[in-house]
């Protein structure tokens, strides 16, 4: 078998390796989420700065993405995954040996970097590895299915972790996964020729900075205001830095995000649509997480455990997408899920310092559940529909980097609005933190109703398409779709 075409009966491995490398590093996003309160104390962090466990990871990822799938298309997706995936796995180990707060969020930066060259190519070689519709449809549900969910199985993990080891053991985990994956790719994974041209690396370092520059103003918003030097300078360079970015792409002959992938409306629509549900969604973990520890008097493990149910319906949407997505249109269908997130967060923000697990917050947990992963699945799908091979790359590029954009900008947002609602306490009582996080929830349902603005644009797009009579446009479909 050559190593640059894999065989037919090893696309189960394929599929194994790709998800596996797409689970490790949906993991890392979420799994010291559980441990943020055993980290805060052991390593000193602030209440501000403990975010930056998380945006030190979620920035340089969403910023160089679009740069990793530009490497992947000229270098070789393949040699640029394995790349990513050794970067990936000696930053965890350094991460989990981490003696000190600013080693923790350097060694997060450089897991970031590794998984903006891995991930891309993940969903490039996925697309590549099944060129039929119904086997390319059932492979992209099941790969949303572990994006979604990887961030609740991250939270178990985690609080696993924390309650009988050490939650330095949740990231050196990692360790012997990506070993594994450096292991079966070679064998399995297709190979793509490499291509001549540009790395837009202007393009790239300017969205990352302005990226980084706007959350870093909206971190320091939530700790010194909004009119504060700190939190005004550095938003106005990082709008400036992302207005210079678009005029860069438009100029460069090979940029590192082609425009043209934000002609269709049902795209454009999906990475907005992912950014807003993102946004909520790491609300959920890191919010929730912390109120059933710091609030409700949860351990750690019973804090991941308490994601289970939202977890079960994430993977479970799968077979749902499958078996009524013939039936359904895609929009149709997205937009009844959108409508169902907002359901289960405006439920969950009626939370105070008393309420139930049961049923009040495992019942809106399933409901979030069914909607948010029946509308990953298929803002995944419309995000990577109907495009060239060549912009493959940086179709799923955009797809990733517009999940790590809403996570980070929502968590940034999100974590101003509980500062305001607790009035900035260093430790709030009880009553004040759970009105802290039950108004956090309520501004992420917020996201989900701009969520569903954008499905009734999609639908209204596609509606639209079909009453406008034009050329007959053979486009590539991603699974069945009415």
């Amino acid at each position: 078998m050559s190593l640059d075409q894999p065989a037919r009966d090893g696309r189960g491995v394929v599929l194994a390796v790709i998800l596996g490398c797409q689970l490790m590093m949906a993991l890392d996003a979420s799994i010291v989420t559980t441990a943020l309160p055993h980290i805060r104390t052991e390593l000193g962090f602030s209440e501000s700065s403990l975010s930056w466990i998380q945006n030190s990871y979620v920035l340089v990822f969403g910023g160089l993405l679009l740069l990793g799938a530009r490497a992947g298309d000229l270098l070789g997706r393949r040699r640029v995954f394995l790349s990513g995936v050794a970067l990936f796995t000696a930053a965890s180990l350094l991460a989990g040996l981490a003696p000190g707060a600013g080693i923790l969020i350097a060694a997060r930066a450089f897991q970031g970097l590794a998984s903006a060259f891995a991930i891309p190519s993940t969903l490039a070689l996925l697309l590549t590895s099944f060129p039929a519709p119904q086997e390319r449809a059932r492979a992209i549900a099941v790969y949303s299915a572990v994006i979604g969910a990887g961030g609740s199985i991250g939270i178990i993990v985690g609080g696993l972790f924390t309650e009988y080891l050490s939650w330095r053991w949740g990231l050196i985990v990692n360790v012997p996964i990506g070993v594994a994956i450096l292991v079966l790719a070679p064998r399995y994974l297709p190979e793509t020729p490499r291509k001549q041209g540009q790395v837009d690396v202007l393009g790239a370092v300017s969205i990352t900075l302005g990226m980084s520059s706007v959350v870093f103003g909206l971190v320091e918003a939530a700790q010194s205001g909004w009119t504060d030097v700190r939190t005004a300078l550095p938003l106005t360079v990082g709008v400036c830095l992302i207005a210079a970015f678009v005029a860069v792409e438009r100029r460069t002959p090979q940029p590192v995000v082609p425009l043209r992938l934000f002609a269709s409306v049902q795209r454009s629509g999906a990475y907005l649509g992912r950014i807003l549900i993102v946004g909520a969604m790491f609300s959920t973990f890191y919010f929730l997480s912390q109120y059933l520890q710091n609030v409700r008097g949860l351990s750690p493990l019973a804090t991941g455990l308490a994601f289970i149910p939202m977890t079960g319906m994430f993977f479970a949407m799968v077979y749902v997408v499958r078996g009524i997505g013939s039936r359904l249109s895609r929009p149709a269908l997205l937009l009844a899920s959108l409508v169902t997130a907002l359901a289960g967060m405006a439920w969950l923000s009626r939370i105070d310092a008393t309420t139930a697990f049961w049923p009040w917050i495992l019942l809106p947990l399933l409901v979030l559940g069914v909607g948010q992963g029946i509308a990953i699945i298929l803002f995944t799908e419309l995000g990577v529909a109907e495009v060239e091979p060549d912009d493959a790359g940086a179709a799923s590029g955009l797809v990733n980097t517009a999940h790590q954009l809403g996570g980070s900008l929502g968590l940034a947002l999100l974590t101003v609005v509980y500062g305001a609602a607790v009035h900035h306490d260093a430790t709030p009582v009880a009553a004040l933190a759970a009105h802290g996080y039950a108004t956090v929830f309520a501004a992420a349902t917020v996201f989900y109703a701009f969520a569903v603005i954008v499905g009734v644009t999609i639908l209204t797009s596609r509606r639209r398409q079909r009453l406008t009579p034009g050329p007959a446009v053979a486009p590539v479909r991603l699974g069945t779709s009415r």
